[in-house]
């Protein structure tokens, strides 16, 4: 008997996360025996190559899902409300990349590398974490089972491809109109972003802090299942196409050595340490990008609290942050017979 296939459909498959689920649906060789594509009636008219065939994008209406089995969607909150339910409704797994389900109690929170079984729980809408939350909790979840952490501080460094297509653009621009000695253009972000750092991803709420960090503090407490774990996020843009990286610090609920931390993250499922900082042995983005694994390395105890520990991580925003998780989510489902 040949493989099991599954019809599948990618919602917002023309923007930039959108492309790479179906990118990575072919790389990682899920079993689509029929793949659509949707988006918005602008995009009638292009196509996408998957496995050697151009397949037309088609416009996102209420009638899309019939007969589809997996949905995954990246096309904002506002379309995911509105749409995942009916995708539901008609017999589709979706698994949702914005943040309109992340919070709901209904609907689990997913990284398969820390909590797969929280997949099975679902009522037809699975949601995927913030891209910044992802990797997070896959560099942490070895060290939190093993000795439990009581505290994260955490300061990102994200990428441009986080705001999409537009924003790579705006960054490509900015870089050329300077260079040139001419005026760069902001558009997209509240400041130039070539050449800058702006410490604003997210409207500011009245704590001061951004949704984007705030979704940092929540995400993770839903991931881990622990009230009780603090988060202190700093959300920063910064003039990288692609890779999200971290600074990380965290307070241990036991002790354990920069040594040992080293051999846990070393076996752990999706992490790859790169720690050899004497030969300038560390994550950065340019060779992270376009990878599925989270990379760690910077691994050093912290002197200044008990238990504590510091690391830096980086991760692909894109991929890792977003698509791959999307399709590893499908891929659990799929390995535990429940698609």
């Amino acid at each position: 008997m040949g493989q099991k296939t599954y019809k599948v459909a990618v919602v917002g498959a023309t923007g930039a996360v959108g492309n790479r689920m179906v990118e990575v649906l072919e790389q990682r060789a899920f079993p689509v025996g029929e793949l659509t594509l949707l988006a918005s009636a602008r995009s009638i008219g292009k196509t996408l190559c998957f496995h050697g065939k151009e397949i037309p994008v088609q416009e996102l209406k209420e009638d899309s899902f019939a007969g589809i089995q997996v949905a995954l969607f990246s096309a904002g909150g506002s379309i995911s409300k509105k749409f995942a339910p009916l995708a539901a409704r008609a017999g589709a797994v979706v698994i949702d990349n914005s943040s309109a389900f992340r919070m709901d109690p209904t609907a689990p929170l997913v990284v398969p590398e820390v909590n797969p079984d929280a997949a099975l729980s679902h009522s037809g809408i699975i949601a995927n974490p913030n891209c910044s939350t992802i990797q997070m909790v896959v560099a942490l979840k070895p060290i939190y089972d093993a000795v439990g952490i009581k505290r994260i501080v955490v300061t990102t460094f994200q990428a441009v491809s986080g705001t999409g297509k537009r924003a790579i653009e705006e960054l490509r621009q900015q870089v050329c109109a300077i260079t040139n000695g001419q005026e760069a253009k902001a558009e997209i972000y509240p400041h130039q972003i070539a050449f800058n750092c702006i410490p604003h991803i997210g409207a500011f709420l009245d704590n001061g802090f951004t949704e984007e960090e705030m979704k940092m503090v929540n995400e993770t407490r839903k991931i881990f299942e622990d009230q009780d774990i603090q988060v202190c996020a700093t959300t920063v843009r910064v003039p990288v196409i692609y890779g999200h990286s971290e600074s990380i610090n965290i307070e241990m609920r036991k002790p354990l050595s920069a040594q040992d931390a080293r051999r846990l993250l070393d076996g752990a499922p999706g992490v790859k340490v790169v720690d050899d900082p004497k030969n300038a042995g560390y994550p950065v983005p340019i060779y992270v990008a376009g990878t599925d694994d989270t990379f760690v390395g910077r691994i050093r105890k912290d002197p200044s609290v008990e238990n504590g520990l510091a690391m830096w991580v980086v991760a692909d925003n894109i991929r890792k942050g977003a698509a791959s998780n999307a399709v590893q989510i499908a891929e659990t489902l799929m390995n535990r017979g429940r698609l």
